[in-house]
Parts: C-alpha cells; sequence; structure tokens
C-alpha cells in the first residue's frame, strides 16, 4: 500500500445510514477518529434527517437530500471553524442521524385507578389503555433536550417518559370532562382528540410531535362492574314472578326432563300458590313486607355558560336558577341520554320551570 493510499484510508468520503432496526430513532456515525473529507458525499433519506455536531456545539442540520459537504452549504459549521471559501481540508465532526418517521403501535395504560366524580354513580375510580404514534419533528432539539451524547437511542429510552405524560393529562382530561360513566365509550374519539392537544405542547418541548392517539377502553373496577351486570340482569329480567312462571313451563320442553322435571314444576307452581294464600289470609300468622323498590335516579343536567360545561345540577337547583335568572329558555343544557345539546325550554322537564309563576299579590280593602 503506497502513503497516497494510507492517506486516502484515513478519511471518511461518504457519509449514509441505512435502518434495520425499527425502533432506533438516533444512530452516531461511526467514523473512529477518522476525518471527513471535505467536499465528501451525504446521504440523507426520506423519513431522516442528518445533525453535525461539531466541538460540542450544535452546527448543520440536513433534511433528506444528496450533499457535497463543502463551505456553501455548511454555514454553521464554517463559521464555527473560520473557514474561507478557498478552505479545502478535512475536519472532525459527529453526525447524528435522526429518525424522523412515525413510531407506531405505542401502548399506554393507567398504572393506577383515576378517581373521577360521576354524576349518576358517584365517586368512581377508572382505569383506561389505549395506542399512540409519537414522531421527531425537531431533530436539533431532540437531540440537545433527549438524546446528548447516545450513540444508539431507542423508542424504548422515552417510551415510559412519554406514557406518564399521557397518564397525567388523561386524568386531568376525565376530570374536568363531566361525561357520565355510561356515556364514555361512546365519546373515546372526542376525549382521544382533547388529550392529544393538550400533550402537544409538552412533547414540542423534546422536539417531539403526537400524531394519533387512541383511547381503547376505560373500565370500572371488576366489583363495580359485576354490580352493574346485575343491574342490567334485573332490567332485562323485568317482572320476577312472570319470569319464574316462564322458567318452569320452559323446562318442561327440554329433552329428557320427562315426569321428574314436570313433578319439580307442579311442585313449584304449588308451593307458590300457598305462599300467596297463606299472605293473603294471613293463616300461617306471619306478617310478609315487600321490600321497596328503591328510589327512581334524579336525573342532572349540565349547562352550556361561556363556552364551558357546568354542572350537574339537580332539577330543583335548575328551578333556583331559573329564579334567580341565571337560566334561561335559551341557555342550551343537556343530560345522560339526550341527543346532543337543548335550548332548556326545549326540555319538558325543564320547560315547566319557565310556565310556574307566583299567585297575585292580595288587594288591600
Amino acid at each position: 500500500m503506497g502513503i497516497f493510499d494510507f492517506l486516502t484510508g484515513e478519511f471518511i468520503d461518504v457519509i449514509h445510514w441505512v435502518d434495520d432496526s425499527r425502533d432506533t430513532m438516533v444512530w452516531r456515525f461511526e467514523r473512529e477518529d477518522h476525518e471527513i473529507k471535505y467536499g465528501a458525499k451525504l446521504t440523507v433519506r426520506e423519513g431522516q434527517a442528518a445533525v453535525f455536531i461539531h466541538e460540542g456545539q450544535m452546527a448543520d442540520v440536513f433534511t433528506p437530500g444528496l450533499y457535497m459537504l463543502e463551505t456553501n452549504n455548511m454555514p454553521v459549521l464554517t463559521t464555527l471553524n473560520h473557514w474561507d471559501h478557498g478552505f479545502e481540508s478535512p475536519f472532525k465532526s459527529e453526525v447524528y442521524f435522526v429518525n424522523t418517521t412515525r413510531f407506531n403501535d405505542l401502548k399506554w395504560g393507567t398504572k393506577n385507578p383515576i378517581i373521577a366524580r360521576d354524576p349518576e354513580f358517584g365517586p368512581v375510580r377508572l382505569r383506561a389503555y389505549g395506542s399512540y404514534t409519537v414522531k421527531v419533528s425537531d431533530p436539533a432539539k431532540f437531540l440537545v433536550e433527549i438524546v446528548g451524547t447516545d450513540g444508539e437511542f431507542t423508542m424504548d429510552e422515552i417510551s415510559y417518559q412519554i406514557r406518564n405524560i399521557i397518564v397525567q393529562e388523561f386524568s386531568r382530561t376525565i376530570a374536568r370532562s363531566g361525561i357520565p360513566v355510561l356515556d364514555m365509550a361512546a365519546n373515546t374519539r372526542e376525549l382521544g382528540t382533547i388529550v392529544g392537544r393538550d400533550i402537544a405542547p409538552r412533547l414540542a418541548e423534546y422536539g417531539l410531535e403526537m400524531p394519533e392517539l387512541y383511547i381503547e377502553n376505560i373500565s370500572l373496577p371488576e366489583a363495580v362492574e359485576a354490580v352493574l351486570d346485575k343491574r342490567t340482569s334485573m332490567g332485562v329480567v323485568g317482572d320476577l314472578s312472570t319470569y319464574m312462571n316462564f322458567q318452569a313451563a320452559e323446562s318442561l320442553t327440554h329433552e329428557g326432563a320427562g315426569g321428574a322435571a314436570l313433578q319439580a314444576g307442579v311442585g313449584a307452581g304449588l308451593g307458590m300458590q300457598i305462599a300467596r294464600e297463606s299472605a293473603q289470609s294471613g293463616s300461617l300468622g306471619a306478617s310478609t313486607s315487600k321490600t321497596p323498590p328503591p328510589p327512581p335516579v334524579e336525573k342532572v343536567w349540565h349547562i352550556a355558560e361561556n363556552g364551558e360545561s357546568k354542572g350537574p345540577y339537580s332539577r330543583a337547583a335548575m328551578g333556583r336558577m331559573v329564579a334567580d335568572g341565571a337560566l334561561t329558555r335559551e341557555t342550551l343544557v343537556w343530560t345522560a341520554g339526550q341527543n346532543g345539546w337543548l335550548a332548556a325550554a326545549q326540555v319538558t322537564e325543564l320547560a315547566q320551570l319557565f310556565t310556574i309563576l307566583p299567585p297575585p299579590l292580595p288587594t288591600n280593602s
């Protein structure tokens, strides 16, 4: 090997990066103390950015394209080195390639339950999970704020911090939304949009953006869900006595039921008949009392005031607001099960509040 070949091997004349890892966000070009040749070729592919660091200072940032590294397209590096336009010596700089494509199907979830106030159930604990995508929007800021001197920075190194930001903003959004728990499944897309909008300024400080945020599920604790299932089953069954008679008759039609099923059904019918007659005549000397039905759930409303949702308020509270003039016929209101916001005068329960007038004052005779 001649001296010219040896010197040529000490210089870098082609700089590029091909990523096949699928999770690398930043990769430092390895030059092993070799100097970069003046006029070297820099290839930046789509979905990449190249950032030059010279003596610990941020220099030039290159977007996708093919470049000849000369003084005319390295203005910051030229200024830092006090180069003249005719300077053609090799130079030493660190080159970081930043992946600017989207990192998809990243998961988030609430590690601990979120306490929220529901207008129907009161204080409830909620859990949620979903997915999101993230990408680098400002390679220079991301390199300075997050990566530092890491030669290979992956998505796993920042995903935990991003998940914490998502959960924090999700908790704040749920707490102030006022959406009933039973209606949250129909509003997951709107909630995801609000959370993503609130997260954007925080991520921008790191040179990141979140194009998509999905809320896949919002759930109650298992014990609460079990009670809710029982309540739903009671609503489906309806009249319990009719349901029991239907079950007894249905059992007779099942294959293999035979005389035993018939006898059991007749016995059940006789037992119910005896119990009814005993309760009516009092012959057994025992007084039976029916458990009163649960009180009806009071309906509550939210009102729109100055572009914000306030409430919930009971009907009595709404009546006081009408008397004080704080609630008018044109005020927009919403309650669970209502199709969108309506003027108070269009809601039957509230329209009556505007028609109740005090009696005329007595006249002095």
